[in-house]
């Protein structure tokens, strides 16, 4: 069941240069339970996607097109009937779990405010639901320690105070921007292996924001590849993985540090993503693309097809792509 479908999505900011596109004609769907990665490097759109839909974008952005939850249009409700969703039908995790939590409130505070907000429950029983809640995402000794600050927990800890507060209500739809990124490699581990455990037990469906392919491998079902605010590749995880067919999603692949080859030279993306105040012409990674051809710096390809249920959209022959490659 289709509980969240993305259509031509466009995200706009006026800025002084004039205007930025970030978003250009996202197209998505996403079903109960399921788990979709979008994968990209800074700049090219993944925040700004899934802040269009919460209606958190910057007092000078504006988003077009359609976020049907439910058949509900996110982009055109009135805030008084998004309140309602944001936090209980929807939660989001934030990048930087420090600039998220309240630094002047207990996480008791921080957590009860949102059960008695949303499910109207009382002071003493939204305090033992928060415990529950730390208890899941494996806080020790969550019932003394919900009464601390932020600050008196490590990185690790505040992200997984994160992660209980979106699940808080369980949510329906669970929105996490890079989760991992400010944490060492074994928490990071951690925190994954929670997020499927929580995905089993509440049957959440999760949009994970990513640039490490592989957080992506080890949690996502579909993974939807952007660049330069544009999708350059879509398809499940296996594909992907097996059979990257964009010369992006080949570039990001390659970068990855392989374990059964200690000697290899990383193998890094050459140049830098695009001002968007000035996009190219065509496609926008034709520029650092080591197999562009003319018509990529004058025009967009459309849409392909790569097999049932993957798409990219690229000029370059799938077997020219495959040939030079190797």
């Amino acid at each position: 069941m289709t509980i969240l479908s993305i259509q031509d999505l466009h995200v706009q900011f006026s800025t002084p240069d004039g205007a930025v596109q970030a978003v250009n004609g996202l197209n998505f769907a996403l079903g109960k339970g399921e788990t979709l990665g979008i994968v990209g490097e800074s700049g090219s759109g993944k925040s700004q996607t899934v802040l269009a839909m919460m209606g958190l974008l910057a007092s000078n952005g504006r988003a077009s097109g359609q976020a049907l939850f439910h058949g509900q249009d996110l982009l055109r409700l009135p805030v008084v009937e998004l309140n309602r969703i944001r936090g209980n039908r929807i939660a989001m995790i934030f990048q930087d779990p420090m600039t998220s939590l309240n630094p002047y409130l207990t996480i008791e505070r921080q957590m009860t405010e949102v059960l008695q907000l949303h499910k109207g429950m009382d002071r003493r029983s939204a305090r033992a639901q928060a415990v529950r809640m730390l208890d899941a995402v494996k806080i020790p000794e969550a019932a003394q320690r919900i009464g601390l600050y932020p600050h008196e927990f490590s990185g690790g800890m505040r992200q997984r105070v994160m992660i209980a507060m979106a699940l808080l209500c369980e949510p329906e739809l669970l929105l996490a921007d890079e989760p991992t990124t400010a944490l060492d490699v074994t928490v990071q581990a951690q925190i994954i292996t929670l997020l499927r455990e929580l995905q089993r037990d509440f049957g959440t469906a999760i949009i994970l924001i990513t640039h490490d392919l592989g957080v992506v491998a080890g949690l996502c079902q579909q993974v939807l590849v952007m660049y330069g605010g544009r999708v350059m590749e879509q398809g499940s995880a296996d594909q992907l993985f097996a059979n990257p067919s964009h010369p992006y999603t080949r570039g990001l692949l390659n970068a990855i540090p392989r374990l059964d080859d200690a000697g290899q030279t990383l193998q890094a993306i050459a140049g830098i993503p695009p001002n968007m105040a000035r996009p190219p012409k065509g496609c926008p990674f034709a520029p650092r693309c080591q197999w562009a051809q003319d018509v990529c710096h004058q025009q967009l390809a459309s849409t392909s097809t790569v097999a049932a249920g993957h798409w990219r959209t690229c000029h370059l022959a799938l077997e020219e792509l495959h040939h030079a490659a190797h």
